[in-house]
């Protein structure tokens, strides 16, 4: 397989900052996708390595193109996470001025973290989505568009200036960034990791999300993300994209999956990895009765008495 890393772009985006931020990219030839589903496909299809994403922003939660497309297609895992900071810039022509601007794009996820500052600063413009940031910047440099919101970093790429600086509309925004290849064995728990799953209910009935995360709850996994996905099936079919802390060789872990794959009409594994910005120091310690010490107390005591040495 190629040693390559697919990702969302093109060059200046913010996820090629933060998988530059990974050590094993400075050895892999890093790709520029047109969007999500491509930067995966060229995984699928053996073109690349790995690709690299986002998946999450920290005002919108799940970036949904990602997640539907980890839900559907062929399988894919996640091996590693990583978390941006990030601010936007708002990208002009040379010699723009704020008052001139008409139209302004950005990635969809991008639009929910300057809306008050649009509200307060461009009441008037028209939003238009693009691909990525950087794809806006490119739209701007061609004429297409007034303004683009997209990293400061990005405005020499495409000759343009940052007309304002530092906007976010909430403190502290951050994006998950998760870079997915083809599966295989997870790699060895940290204990500090994550637990990425996909569920499908049997059924629709009363009681059934509690059902699915009693299955958490009683073993003492901590859920990270819930959010349910269309499964396209008609108005009311979904589907739960699940993060829990721990790993699937953790023993709670193993047995909370063995559980809703007795229950659902469907489990996909999406990988165990280690947690961005968090060491095993900073990990809770488990709930009595859930260490894998004291699963294997249990698992022990049933043998005795399955032999009558109770």
């Amino acid at each position: 397989m190629p040693a390559s890393y697919a990702y969302l772009g093109p060059e200046g985006t913010f996820t090629e900052v933060a998988l530059r931020t990974l050590p094993e990219a400075a050895t892999r030839e890093l790709v520029p996708m047109v969007s999500v589903p491509a930067a995966l496909d060229a995984v699928r299809n053996g073109e690349a390595e790995a690709a690299f994403v986002p998946i999450e922003n920290s005002v919108e939660g799940g970036i949904t193109t990602t997640l539907d497309e980890l839900v559907a297609g062929e399988p894919l895992m996640i091996y590693r996470e990583v978390l941006l900071s990030i601010t936007f810039a708002l990208l002009v022509r040379p010699d723009t001025k704020l008052s001139e601007i008409k139209t302004v794009t950005a990635h969809p996820a991008a639009q929910p973290q300057v809306r008050n500052w649009m509200k307060a600063n461009l009441p008037d413009v028209v939003w238009e989505s693009a691909a990525s940031n950087a794809d806006g910047a490119r739209l701007v440099q061609e004429g297409r568009y007034d303004a683009a919101f997209a990293g400061e970093f990005a405005a020499a790429k495409y000759g343009l200036v940052p007309l304002e600086t530092g906007i976010h509309d909430a403190e502290n925004a951050q994006t998950r960034f998760v870079l997915v290849g083809r599966p295989a064995r997870p790699a060895a728990p940290t204990g500090a990791d994550k637990t990425s799953i996909v569920l499908w209910q049997r059924d629709d009935h009363p009681g059934g999300l509690r059902d699915l995360l009693g299955e958490f709850a009683v073993r003492g996994v901590n859920l990270m993300l819930l959010q349910s996905r269309p499964t396209g099936a008609g108005i009311g079919n979904y589907c739960f994209c699940i993060d829990a802390e721990g790993h699937i060789s953790d023993r709670r872990v193993a047995e909370t999956l063995m559980g809703l794959k007795r229950i659902c009409l469907q489990v996909r594994f999406l990988g165990s990895y280690p947690r961005a910005g968090v060491g095993a120091e900073d990990v809770r310690t488990a709930l009595p009765g859930t260490s894998d010490d004291e699963f294997v107390k249990a698992s022990d005591w049933v043998a005795r008495c399955q032999d009558g040495r109770f």
